[in-house]
C-alpha cells in the first residue's frame, strides 16, 4: 500500500496503464507498467522519442506516482529513418522558424538520432521552446538541453518574483512552498498534492528573468488539506 496516497501497488499500476491508453500519442500496448511503493517503472518501445516523453508525462500526472523509472526504448520503423545530417538540418529550420528562439543563441550537434542542444539563452521558457521544437522529429531517438541561461537580474529580485507568481497562481498554496535563492539558482522547499502543482511550481520558478537552474525539493503530499 502507497501510504501518502492510499492507493495499493496494483490499483497504481491499474491508474497508469489506464492513463497511457488516455493519452493518443501514446501506443500503450508496447510500454509495460511495474509498480512498487508507489514507484513506476515503464519499459517497452516507443516508436519516437516524442512517444517515448509523452509516456512518461502521461505516468507523471496520475494521483499516487512518486518516482518514474523510464526504460522505454526507442525503437524506429525503417520509413521514420533518417541520417544525422537531415535530422540535424530540421532540428535548424525548426529553431529558425520559431517566433520564440533566437536561432543564432543556439548550437545543434546530431549524433546517431541523439540531438545535443548548445549556447545561451535569457529565458528558461525559450530553453523550453528549442526542446519542444525539435522532440518530435522523425529520427530523433533523444535530446540533451544543454542550453544555459544567462542570468539577468540579482538574487533578491529572482526569489521576490517567483513568490509573487506563486500567490497569484490558482493551483498553488503558495504558503505550502518555499523560495530559496544563490545567485539565479533557485530551490523550491515544501509540499504540493500532487506531480501537477510540483510541475506547476518549477515552471513558474523557470519562467522568473535570469533563473539559471532550479532544484525542486518540493515533497509530494497526495491530500494534505492544510
Amino acid at each position: 500500500m502507497n501510504t501518502i496516497s492510499g492507493k495499493s501497488d496494483a490499483e497504481l499500476k491499474d491508474d497508469v496503464l489506464a492513463e497511457l491508453k488516455y493519452e493518443p500519442s501514446v501506443k500503450v500496448t508496447d510500454i509495460g507498467v511495474l509498480v512498487k511503493d508507489g514507484t513506476v517503472t515503464l519499459n517497452g518501445f516507443a516508436t519516437s522519442y516524442g512517444e517515448k516523453w509523452d509516456a512518461v508525462r502521461a505516468a507523471r500526472r496520475v494521483a499516487g506516482v512518486n518516482a518514474i523509472a523510464d526504460d522505454i526504448e526507442v525503437i524506429q520503423p525503417d520509413s521514420m529513418r533518417h541520417t544525422d545530417g537531415d535530422i540535424a538540418t530540421a532540428a535548424a529550420n525548426q529553431i529558425k522558424w520559431s517566433p520564440r528562439i533566437p536561432a543564432e543563441a543556439v548550437k545543434i550537434t546530431v549524433r546517431e538520432g541523439w540531438i545535443n542542444l548548445e549556447g545561451e539563452l535569457e529565458w528558461a521558457y525559450q530553453k523550453d521552446a528549442v526542446e519542444a521544437a525539435v522532440k518530435y522529429l522523425a529520427g530523433v531517438t533523444g535530446v540533451a538541453n544543454l542550453i544555459v541561461i544567462k542570468p539577468k537580474l540579482t538574487a533578491s529580485d529572482v526569489g521576490s518574483s517567483i513568490k509573487r507568481a506563486f500567490k497569484r497562481n490558482a493551483q498553488l498554496d503558495a504558503d505550502m512552498i518555499d523560495v530559496e535563492t544563490s545567485g539565479n539558482k533557485v530551490t523550491l522547499y515544501g509540499k504540493v498534492r500532487n506531480n501537477s502543482e510540483r510541475d506547476e511550481a518549477e515552471r513558474v520558478a523557470w519562467a522568473a528573468p535570469g533563473v539559471s537552474s532550479v532544484d525542486n525539493k518540493l515533497v509530494l503530499a497526495w491530500g494534505f488539506s492544510d
